[in-house]
């Protein structure tokens, strides 16, 4: 037996054999087994004679054979040197002569073995995160414009700052699905509103019907729309004015739980610095993963990747799907932007073996307290209660795929404990090199 590896890679190419005495035994196993269920013309079931069995059905006996010693021969050489594959071995350049020893080549990948750089006191870099009374009040703006009224506007046409009423209809250029709605509001003058809406409804009145074209830009964040160009025929329903309330107690009153404006604006700060330290702690993990690849180098199985990048492109359908897009309905060429993602999910697996190991030398792993509050702050969130859910995960195998996600956060925040981090101006940061 040999084995060839090719340079920096995860690839293992091991070269087996079968003895000839070994393939003979179970061919006539096989065959007696054949011949017992077998139905032969001229023959009572099981009556046949073995000899004419193996003629007959030779070569549903051979693969019977091939299926049942090869995968053996494959595992206990895998077993003998203390191999562990991470794809199913395939087989290739299967020899199999009838009196002969069957010759074959195993191919599979296995974890690459490296050693862990320097991975404690990393320099990192991080952004200011200050919350501002700046960013108390534009937050608070937003929650007024969330809360505001429409206020019908009479004995005029649209202007800009109006919001007008439509009947939509939209029709593709080329053909595709239309576009219907029986009422939306199109904020006239606004930055997000499509200029053509501007030019054709600036001085239309309630009753008017328009008919308009509408050419998309391709990076248009709605992917229905990009690079498309859509004939519009409107109706106008309606004109009106958006009325804010007063910042007032009486507002806040209406709005949330608390009793003063004062009160508000401390909630607001509060929420607004919850969402920043969480930011925070994801932007930290990033930069942690982008210095660990960046201090190691070593091939990745390419399988893993493959996979990695399957898991990126779902998550692409996932959010396509989540914002009412048909992924099948989309203009993208789904190969090409899975080849895209290989880098990034090469530095998706490099990360997590680096994590890993880290983990393990450091003796960090996940206690029981801590996955049952994982599980009952995932109950707050579904409905279910902790158990049901750790029934379910369970159930479905994915409970350790949440003990390996919360043992890797675990690991990427005791490095960021023991690194180096020197907080920078936002504009002087540099963006983490890992893609997330």
């Amino acid at each position: 037996m040999s084995e060839a590896t090719a340079a920096a890679t995860c690839r293992r190419e091991l070269d087996l054999e079968i003895p000839a005495d070994e393939v003979a035994k179970k061919l006539e196993s096989v065959a007696k087994e054949f011949a017992r269920v077998a139905r032969v013309p001229g023959f009572r079931q099981g009556k046949a004679p073995v000899s004419l069995i193996r003629r007959r059905f030779a070569d549903d006996i051979k693969g019977e054979v091939v299926q049942s010693l090869v995968p053996e021969r494959v595992e206990k050489a895998v077993s003998e040197q203390k191999l562990t594959p991470v794809s199913q071995p395939q087989v290739e350049q299967l020899d199999f002569t009838e009196g002969q020893p069957i010759k074959f080549r195993a191919v599979f990948e296995v974890l690459p073995e490296f050693d862990l750089g320097t991975y404690k006191e990393l320099d990192l870099e991080m952004p200011a995160m200050e919350i501002t009374d700046d960013d108390v009040t534009k937050a608070l703006e937003e929650t007024r414009e969330r809360a505001a009224a429409f206020a019908p506007v009479e004995g005029r046409p649209a202007e800009n700052g109006d919001f007008v009423q439509l009947k939509i209809n939209g029709t593709p250029e080329g053909g595709g699905d239309p576009i219907q709605a029986d009422s939306v509001l199109c904020h006239l003058g606004a930055e997000e509103t499509m200029e053509p809406f501007n030019e054709n409804l600036r001085g239309a009145n309630t009753g008017d019907h328009k008919t308009f074209d509408v050419p998309y830009p391709a990076d248009y964040p709605d992917a229905k729309l990009a690079g498309k160009t859509y004939h519009y025929a409107v109706e106008v329903l309606g004109i009106k004015n958006k009325k804010l309330p007063e910042l007032n107690d009486e507002f806040a009153k209406d709005i949330s739980d608390v009793a003063t404006l004062d009160e508000l604006k401390t909630k607001i700060r509060e929420n607004l610095e919850h969402a920043r330290d969480h930011k925070h702690k994801e932007l930290l993990r990033e930069k942690v993963i982008a210095a660990l690849i960046k201090l190691h180098d070593f091939p990745v199985p390419d399988s893993l990747v493959q996979h990695q990048m399957d898991v990126r492109l779902e998550r692409v359908v996932r959010s396509l799907a989540a914002q009412g897009v048909d992924p099948r309905a989309v203009n993208v060429d789904w190969v090409t932007l899975r080849s895209r993602q290989q880098e990034r999910a090469s530095d998706d697996v490099k990360a997590e073996l680096i994590v890993d190991r880290i983990a393990t030398a450091e003796n960090i792993d996940i206690s029981d307290e801590e996955l049952n509050a994982e599980l009952e702050h995932a109950a707050t969130h579904s409905g279910e209660s902790a158990a049901v859910i750790h029934a379910r995960l369970t159930k479905q195998g994915t409970l350790d795929r949440m003990k390996a996600k919360l043992r890797s956060d675990k690991t990427l925040d005791w490095l960021a404990q023991n690194s180096r981090i020197r907080t920078v101006a936002a504009a002087e940061t540099k963006s983490p090199e890992a893609g997330s």
